[in-house]
């Protein structure tokens, strides 16, 4: 199996579940935006336990169930294709928390990569 390795932009987003834009899960609309700006893919993870700027601990504990437990949208793609994106999240984002930071790719398989 072919081993391809580059340098790559990895772009995450914290979010609340309970987010929204457009009346749709906020974590649903930027996947979707990303998908339609040819990304090379985009991941959400839902945390069990977390906090942000509000202080306020959200988690997963059937005793202290949330509505709005920690979100993190997660992409790996080139500095070219995360930049199509930011402008999008400019516009979506009204609270939340978006790094990135530089990675090292090494990917297994046929299909070639961007960066």
């Amino acid at each position: 199996m072919p081993k391809i390795a580059c340098q790559a932009k990895r772009l995450r987003i914290y979010i609340g579940e309970s987010d929204h834009w457009k009346r749709r899960s906020l974590y649903r609309a930027i996947v979707e935006k990303a998908k339609e700006l040819d990304l090379a893919g985009a991941t959400v993870f839902r945390g069990l336990l977390g906090y942000g700027a509000d202080k306020r601990i959200h988690t997963a504990s059937i005793v202290d169930l949330s509505s709005d437990l920690p979100i993190l949208v997660e992409i790996v793609d080139s500095e070219e294709y995360i930049a199509k994106l930011l402008p999008y999240l400019d516009e979506m984002l009204e609270k939340g928390l978006v790094t990135i930071d530089d990675v090292e790719v090494i990917k297994y398989g046929n299909k070639p990569l961007k960066c």
